[in-house]
């Protein structure tokens, strides 16, 4: 029997590295994501040609309906729910000060990031606790942060306040699912060359060119998503609460 994975975002970026390799790995992989499936043919044309079986579910996490067809339409279809990653989230669409960041913007970021994956990962941990036990424990979950829920950046503070509340939720989710088999960790990237950093390529390439990260090149996608995998793995079964830096060493305090 495979295990079935749930990749939110799964459709570019992060989330279709992390499903690609959940689905080499042998899960079989719903993705979840804001278009038309159409619009993401090619890609998931690629992970068909890898033999890799997937569903598909249009929806946004910060939409009820969409969280609970989510689940319902992942059982429906694969029958359980082993793995959930929760990698999808947004950032502004405008970087503002924080002083002049609009409680719109707020809503939108935390809607999606912190409630948005907060829900859902209730329902599939319900999802997960009802259902039979047939591998070494109930479930993985694996929250993807950002090294922004400790790095300060103050034309975007919607954002890190959201990446913030995400390490809490693992934590407590960790703790409350521990005694039913579930484990829960966290991925924290940095700097990875994705849509959502494009906008701002100069500033980490100085960045990357006057050594503030020790690993002096951008971040890749598959640089996360191989991490996922370990913490997806039957490999983690004893650890739960914890998170991991993918950053190239950003985190390491200087002099």
């Amino acid at each position: 029997m495979k295990k079935t994975a749930i990749v939110t975002g799964g459709s570019r970026g992060i989330g279709y590295a992390i499903a690609k390799q959940l689905g080499l790995d042998g899960c079989q992989v719903v993705i979840m994501a804001t278009g038309e499936q159409k619009t993401y043919q090619e890609a998931l044309d690629g992970l068909t040609a890898l033999g890799i079986d997937w569903y598909y579910v249009r929806g946004s996490i910060d939409d009820q309906e969409s969280r609970e067809r989510l689940v319902r339409e992942t059982v429906e279809h694969f029958g359980r729910i082993d793995i959930l990653v929760n990698n999808a989230g947004v950032a502004p669409k405008e970087r503002k000060d924080l002083l002049e960041m609009t409680q719109e913007s707020f809503d939108r970021v935390m809607g999606i990031n912190a409630k948005g994956t907060m829900f859902l990962t209730q329902l599939a941990a319900k999802q997960m606790i009802s259902q039979e036990q047939v591998f070494e424990n109930k479930g993985h979950i694996v929250n993807v942060g950002s090294c922004s829920a400790e790095v300060s950046s103050t034309s975007r503070g919607e954002y890190c306040i959201s990446k913030a509340a995400l390490t809490m939720m693992t934590t407590l989710y960790a703790d409350r699912l521990a005694s039913e088999g579930i484990v829960v960790n966290e991925v924290r990237p940095g700097v990875i060359a994705t849509d959502m950093t494009s906008v701002v390529t100069e500033k980490y390439d100085k960045m990357i060119e006057d050594g503030v990260f020790p690993i002096a090149r951008w971040g890749k996608p598959e640089d996360v998503a191989n991490m996922v995998s370990l913490f997806c793995s039957d490999k983690v079964l004893y650890t739960t609460g914890n998170y991991v830096d993918v950053d190239g060493g950003f985190h390491i305090k200087r002099l």
